[in-house]
């Protein structure tokens, strides 16, 4: 089945094309132009979309849950209920992340996240259009004690290969990435392992000095969670781990921006630093993104949520953000437009993890995961291998 899509613009989103035409073909995109350059082909049903803008589905590479549902407690069968939550507001992949819990535990919820990332990689066309697990995001156990935010202290573990071959074969190989803190003994040994298995190995949660991030990376760390939440803090004479996550054009750093986890000047100060190539958009959604205010779990932890606001014994313990939300305000807290906060929300993320090619982006052979936007950065409509939410 072919499918014809226009709309006013389309962001690939490194390129804006006027007048757009986009060609679907079982689930892929078969060709990306213009109707000033190109004609409808005579065998493909046409769907406009008017004013709107056409966008890469956005790809949530941190975030815990939402829609009511944790991710490390909840069933299969119960991810389309986020699935479709995740939809509403341009989602089309997201990596499933955890917190710091008992080893077996973990991995028991990193075997159900298995279960649901091969289910939705064989999902067939008549199943519900949702949002799909890309992959698993270890967040921790290999956290620092000193900045471990609300990670339970009795559940951090002193990084080995071996620990860490176990989450990995819980996992059953579909970890992605995983956030580490640098300064202790024994990671440098889990980074360069990490990486040698393609996993994106992301330096955070870390008291680290400048020197000691300078060697993670020089071991094969690309990224950096959520800058400046659980970090040791930047000062002018002791840049520490934030001095290198701002400095080093080799690495990716991603930034929660909802206007609690940092003020809006200093996200303009992180987007002028890391440039439109290397900054990257997540939530740290927990279960009680889309719900109201209450108590709610963050795997083992409890969080109270009131007024957009998540805390666990007066710390910030995730966030209800949603990822166009972010997108927006992006625009409003700096002079990044539109299709330079959604590559922060699409392509960027795809690329620091290694799924650009097929995801975040709108190119011949990606899969047709896109979401339509109004000029505002309204999601209008999300579609998932083609087909529409």
């Amino acid at each position: 089945m072919k499918t014809a899509f226009t709309a006013s613009r389309l962001y690939t989103p490194v390129e804006e094309i006027q007048n757009p035409l986009l060609i679907v073909e079982d689930g892929r995109i078969s060709e990306v132009s213009s109707r000033s350059t190109t004609d409808v082909p005579g065998n493909a049903s046409l769907v406009e979309f008017g004013d709107a803008v056409l966008a890469p589905g956005f790809v949530d590479i941190h975030m815990h849950g939402g829609a009511g549902l944790d991710l490390m407690r909840a069933l299969p069968s119960e991810l389309p209920r986020l699935g479709k939550f995740l939809t509403t507001h341009g989602v089309t992949g997201y990596f499933a992340t955890t917190v710091a819990a008992p080893l077996d535990a973990t991995c028991a919820a990193l075997g159900r996240l298995a279960d649901a990332i091969e289910a939705a990689a064989t999902q067939p066309n008549g199943d519900p259009v949702q949002a799909r697990p890309l992959g698993i995001h270890l967040e921790g156990p290999f956290l620092s004690h000193k900045r471990r935010g609300v990670h339970p202290p009795e559940y951090l573990v002193t990084p080995t290969v071996a620990i860490f071959e176990r989450l990995w074969q819980a996992a059953r190989g579909h970890v992605r990435m995983l956030t580490i803190a640098p300064e202790i003994p024994g990671a440098m040994e889990v980074i360069a392992e990490a990486a040698r298995r393609k996993i994106c190995v992301s330096i955070g949660h870390s008291d680290a000095e400048m020197p000691i991030a300078q060697n993670a990376v020089k071991a094969a760390a690309r990224h950096a969670t959520h800058t400046f939440n659980a970090m040791r803090p930047l000062e002018h004479r002791d840049p520490g781990i934030i001095g290198e996550v701002l400095s080093d054009d080799r690495i990716s750093a991603d930034i929660i921006v909802d206007g609690i986890h940092v003020a809006p000047a200093v996200v303009k100060l992180f987007l002028r630093a890391k440039g439109r190539e290397r900054a990257v958009l997540i939530t740290d959604a927990i279960s009680a993104a889309g719900m109201p205010d209450g108590r709610y779990q963050l795997g083992p932890i409890e969080v109270d949520v009131k007024d957009g606001k998540c805390t666990s014994n007066g710390s910030l313990a995730g966030s209800v953000l949603t990822m166009d939300r972010a997108v927006r305000n992006v625009t409003q807290f700096s002079n990044w437009s539109l299709r330079d906060a959604v590559q922060a929300a699409t392509l960027n993320p795809a690329r620091a993890v290694g799924l650009a090619g097929r995801h975040g982006v709108l190119a011949q052979g990606a899969d047709a995961d896109f979401t339509v936007l109004s000029p505002a950065g309204e999601v209008l409509k999300t579609m998932v291998r083609g087909r529409g939410f």
